[in-house]
């Protein structure tokens, strides 16, 4: 499906929907690896895109920097602050492990939005174009295919990782932390380790999304965003890969099919969610799963 969409689409909005949906379900794989496998909330999320998005936009800009590298740089930097915040962070639990890695992404969201002479304040600031191998990429169609490449390795490495040991050892704290100390898993190394994963997928992905846009603002970063990311996993189903998926697609085409109720979007779209956490608790995929058979 991926090889054919581009060549199906009827115009370039489709397109750069397919994109958006891609880049959306790279995040989402991240997240449901932390939520969903190890059990672990975030509500900052975002702020990490926000890393990653103004690394590709300042340092290439300030500093003259190549984008892979500034890429690579924001990256770092998102996997060195969640490792950093992770240890006390996770020492706490339920509404106070929420309410702690939210004001981590209010944080950062503050931050950026603040620092006006590097990031643009509010306003935002444009980015450079992203080039790879002497080419810039320019159009909907090279991207198109850089993010389904990215979608694939994700999904690949996703479904690699969760039928590891370290997939186990994370099913297992999510199903009792003291009986994982019983059987001699480092439960906070653990936790560390996905959350600084999760972090840079989500770094990684802001600065695709900072590329392929041109432009990037502290809304990136905000609260709301990170509150989206949570209901696509919630959605399409934790603890499953494909329903990170799903979640991430349909999330992300709907508030663009609910476009022609004016000033109802937003209603609309809160009905919905509602009506399918009341009828599909589990998630989309995990649901039917249970229902037709048995999936991943």
């Amino acid at each position: 499906m991926l090889l054919v969409l581009p060549f199906i689409v009827p115009n370039s909005f489709y397109l750069d929907l397919a994109i958006r949906m891609a880049i959306n379900a790279v995040i989402v794989l991240g997240l449901n690896l932390l939520i969903g496998f190890a059990g672990q909330i975030s509500l900052g999320h975002a702020g990490f895109l926000g890393i990653g998005a103004y690394a590709s936009a300042v340092l290439p800009t300030h500093f003259g920097w190549h984008p892979l590298l500034a890429m690579g740089a924001g990256a770092a930097a998102t996997g060195v602050l969640a490792a950093l915040v992770a240890r006390p962070i996770f020492k706490l639990k339920g509404n106070y492990l929420a309410m702690a890695t939210l004001g981590l992404g209010i944080i950062i969201n503050i931050a950026l939005r603040n620092e006006a002479q590097w990031t643009g304040g509010p306003d935002g600031m444009p980015v450079p174009a992203m080039g790879l191998f002497g080419f810039e990429l320019t159009s909907d169609k090279q991207w198109y295919w850089v993010v389904a490449a990215l979608l694939t390795v994700s999904v690949w490495a996703s479904l690699n990782l969760i039928d590891s040991p370290f997939g186990r050892a994370l099913r297992a704290l999510h199903g009792s932390e003291v009986a994982s100390r019983v059987v001699g898993v480092d439960v906070v190394r653990y936790k560390v380790a996905i959350f600084v994963m999760s972090a840079v997928f989500a770094s990684l992905m802001g600065s695709v999304t900072a590329h392929y846009v041109g432009f990037v603002t502290p809304n990136l970063a905000d609260f709301f965003h990170s509150i989206e990311l949570v209901t696509m996993v919630v959605i399409g189903g934790m603890a499953s890969v494909y329903g990170s998926l799903i979640g991430a697609v349909l999330l992300t085409a709907l508030p663009q099919a609910l476009a022609t109720f004016e000033g109802w979007e937003t209603v609309a779209f809160g009905a919905i969610l509602m009506v399918c956490m009341i009828f599909l608790p589990k998630g989309l995929v995990p649901t039917l799963a249970a229902k037709f058979g048995k999936g991943e």
